[in-house]
């Protein structure tokens, strides 16, 4: 894997962790009744959410063009650090030090994964 591919693939789960911070946002907008569930559906959060997805597949589609799926598919176990910590940042939810233990391990897990 070269360096560009690594970036792209890092970048794509970024964007992807972006998207669910996204998704979290839009979740405080929907209302789950019969005659606002349609107009709480197409809030510009959600919008923003689904169009942030699609940019993500888009690249990610571009990554594994060059690399095998079996390399690039774990760095996306990534996002469970990296959502937790952009939840903490950005939406003052409290983070605690099983969740850095976790993110430690499956990063070890990701390395062993794909380092040969």
């Amino acid at each position: 894997m070269t360096l560009l591919q690594f970036l792209l693939i890092l970048f794509t789960v970024v964007l992807l962790s972006i998207g669910q911070i996204l998704f979290k946002l839009a979740s405080e907008d929907v209302v789950l009744t019969p005659s606002e569930i349609l107009p709480s559906l197409v809030s510009v959060k959600l919008v923003a959410a689904f169009v942030v997805y699609f940019v993500a597949t888009i690249l990610w589609i571009i990554a594994l063009k060059g690399v095998h799926l079996r390399v690039a598919y774990p760095f996306a176990a990534l996002a469970f650090f990296i959502v937790p910590t952009l939840a903490h940042f950005l939406l003052g939810e409290s983070l605690s030090w099983n969740t850095y233990v976790g993110a430690g391990i499956i990063a070890l897990g990701v390395l062993v994964s794909v380092v040969r």
